[in-house]
């Protein structure tokens, strides 16, 4: 049953409630008597009260309202069979009904009435009472704790074999087509007759008698008897009798005492213990010998309780619906039927208990539905707080709870008659941990992080995690901080903090972000571009965003900045040893500082070089120095695949190549070798021709032209 609601504009606010859906079918029905059935019925959340439908197949019809179960249908007729259905209700309308049940009253009681014939019999007959088949009485002497039972299908029975003066009460009922037993009569009293006299004295003459009361009452017969009336029950009456004939009256009897029957006992009250029994009390009568308490369930079961005192007590079950009339006895007989007590026990305690933590703060509880029980008050109390929640189904969400608490969990049954059985047993559950507060992260080395909290709960274990692309790490403790290790570089991580109890674990405590160091570049090359400018390229690095990247010396230094993976660092001294370090930043600003193998620029270029004619068709080329330690090479190349070369030893500045070729253009370059025996290629390359002299070619001096760079950025 979900309410729907809906709004439109303005402050208004449409509330639609769906009526239930069919209840479950009765559960069951059975006769309290001749014109009452008595229904139970499964309750239904959200229902406010129950509407039940009788009809027959003579066109009965009829609708009763009933606010719980078990509801007793009264005002029905005797053997009469009734179908049933029952649909719940509240202000939404009403469910569809449930399935039908059949149910058939009880046979009505026969009208028992009684005489005494003789000292030692009584006779009692009824009319004949539709559909019985035979009949039971049962008879009960006051005075004696015995009762006899007697069964006859005829309409009288006499009773024979009793005592003489005593006083009998006498019920009976009659029994259907089905052996059902129908409703009990009302009680019938009923005396034997005294034993006849045993002195007898003559009087002459016709003889009247005259018995008078001290009440005011008389009476007159021939016979030996006569009837003071009307009497009431608790009377005490002084009576004589006095004979007349034609001499005249004779002195007064001797006056008798008697007391009439009792009158109802009153204030009849009920006190429930918690062992399951009752005791029904009520005032004491006077001129009453002993009592008799009947007690009727609504279940359609009765108990008699025979007793001389003011009380009595009887096993009682919780929820359930008692009838209680007591009548009082003396030797006049038993009083009418007076007070009904109609009193319903505390509803039962609910069985089967559960209470589960089913979130941090929430605690649901569920029982079996309590017999007798309308609502029920379910209340948590930790320490000074205390959480209630009232509701008719048998299950209940207590929210908000404080954390790392233990709450007593207490369900308590009530109905609106009896009130609320507060006897009932209280459960214990704690809450989950409270979630850990003031995160704090320090990086104490590029793989560790020490990572603490405010710890506020009990008992608990707090384990750390922090979730990253490469997966989770943790750290447990029982303390407020502990370190995560082995973090790799270049990584994000989200760090929480969970705690974990016997009671259930705590909310992860707000989450704070991690940024380990950028990874350096695995590889970083140099390689020189010209004499004064390098070209410097790395791999990637895992977590890096930006590079500064330094060359330094004792002779100067060299710096980039930038996001590739590479850059050009101009102003480089040319046979210089240079440290190579890099600062590699992520894009929050952490920062690595990463080494790598030294760089060593190139030798320093010859310059000044000039060629110089010398004897036999040669040329001798001539450089300044700069103090290099390096050997160097000469190189000259021809238009006309007139290649020639030759090689100074380190500390030279000059060598000689022969047999030149005269009337050719060469390329000419001096540079120095490296350790590994290549030539530096980027020292400038200078163009000269080589012209015939008269008719002796190849043996003039020759100028220089003109000269350019060999090497390229």
């Amino acid at each position: 049953m979900r309410p729907f609601l809906g709004g439109h504009l303005g402050c208004e606010l449409t509330v639609t409630v769906s009526a239930p859906e069919m209840m479950d079918p009765i559960q069951t029905m059975k006769s309290k008597d001749s014109e009452t059935l008595i229904t139970s019925f499964n309750l239904e959340t959200g229902a406010t009260h129950y509407i039940l439908r009788i009809q027959n197949t003579k066109g009965f019809f009829r609708e009763d309202t009933v606010s719980s179960t078990p509801a007793e249908i009264e005002s029905l007729a005797p053997y009469t069979e009734y179908t049933l259905s029952i649909m719940a209700a509240h202000g939404g309308g009403r469910s569809q009904p449930s399935l039908p049940l059949t149910a058939k009253t009880v046979l009505p009681p026969p009208q028992l009435s009684a005489s005494s014939p003789s000292n030692d019999s009584i006779i009692v007959s009824w009319a004949p009472v539709a559909h019985a088949v035979h009949y039971t009485l049962s008879t009960y002497q006051f005075g004696s704790n015995t009762s006899m039972k007697h069964n006859t299908s005829n309409t009288n029975l006499t009773l024979s074999g009793l005592d003489a003066g005593a006083l009998f009460v006498i019920e009976g009922f009659a029994w259907d087509l089905e052996g059902r037993p129908g409703e009990g009569s009302l009680y019938v009293n009923q005396t034997t007759s005294k034993e006849a006299l045993r002195h007898v004295s003559v009087v002459y003459g016709s003889i009247q008698y005259h018995a008078t009361s001290d009440q005011n009452l008389t009476c007159n017969s021939t016979s030996s008897s006569c009837t003071l009336r009307p009497v009431s029950c608790g009377e005490v009456h002084t009576i004589q009798v006095t004979a007349f004939n034609e001499a005249g009256p004779s002195q007064p009897s001797s006056p008798v005492v008697f007391i009439t029957f009792p009158c109802p006992p009153q204030s009849l009250a009920l006190m429930e213990s918690t062992a399951g029994n009752c005791t029904l009390t009520w005032d004491t009568l006077p001129h009453a010998d002993s009592y008799q308490a009947f007690i009727e369930s609504g279940a359609g079961t009765e108990e008699a309780c025979n007793t001389t005192s003011n009380n009595c007590t009887y096993h009682c079950k919780c929820g359930h619906t008692y009838l209680m009339s007591v009548f009082a006895f003396n030797h006049a007989g038993s009083s009418p039927r007076g007070q009904i007590l109609n009193y319903t026990t505390l509803p039962c305690c609910p069985e089967a208990v559960s209470v589960s933590l089913v979130s941090t703060d929430t605690l649901e509880i569920t029982w079996t539905a309590s017999q007798g029980a309308q609502l029920y008050e379910t209340r948590a109390a930790g320490g000074s707080e205390v959480i209630l929640c009232n509701d008719t189904a048998p299950v209940c969400a207590l929210s908000d709870l404080s954390c790392d608490r233990r709450y007593s969990v207490l369900v308590t049954p009530c109905n609106e008659i009896s009130g609320c059985n507060r006897a009932c047993k209280a459960h214990t559950k704690n809450t989950a941990p409270c979630m850990p507060m003031n995160l704090m992260l320090n990086l104490k080395t590029s793989s560790c992080v020490g990572v603490s909290w405010t710890a506020n709960n009990r008992a608990a274990t707090y384990t750390v995690s922090a979730s990253g692309d490469d997966g989770r790490h943790n750290c447990t403790t029982n303390g407020n901080s502990c370190d995560i290790t082995d973090l790799p570089c270049g990584s994000m991580y989200e760090v929480s903090v969970t705690a974990t109890g016997p009671f259930g674990q705590s909310l992860p405590s707000y989450s704070d972000s991690l940024e380990t160091e950028p990874c350096c570049p695995g590889n970083l090359t140099v390689d020189q571009v010209t004499q004064a400018v390098t070209n410097v390229s790395w791999s990637h690095a895992k977590g890096a965003h930006l590079f500064i990247t330094s060359l330094t010396s004792t002779r100067g230094h060299a710096r980039c900045h930038t996001q590739d993976p590479h850059c050009l660092m101009g102003c480089i001294t040319c046979g210089t040893n240079y440290t190579v370090t890099m600062e590699a930043f992520s894009l929050s600003g952490r920062s690595s500082n990463c080494s790598y193998q030294g760089f060593s620029s190139s030798a320093c270029c010859p310059s000044g070089v000039r060629l110089y004619r010398t004897a036999n068709n040669s040329l001798r080329v001539y450089w300044r120095s700069a103090g290099s330690s390096h050997s160097s090479i000469t190189e000259m190349v021809g238009s006309s695949s007139n290649n020639y070369t030759c090689t100074a030893s380190s500390g030279e500045s000059s060598c000689d190549v022969g047999n030149i070729q005269c009337g050719d253009v060469y390329h000419v370059v001096v540079a120095p070798l490296t350790p590994e025996g290549g030539r530096v290629l980027f020292c400038p390359q200078r163009q000269y021709s080589v012209t015939c002299s008269g008719s002796n070619v190849g043996t003039g001096v020759y100028v220089h032209l003109h000269s350019y760079l060999e090497g390229h950025y």
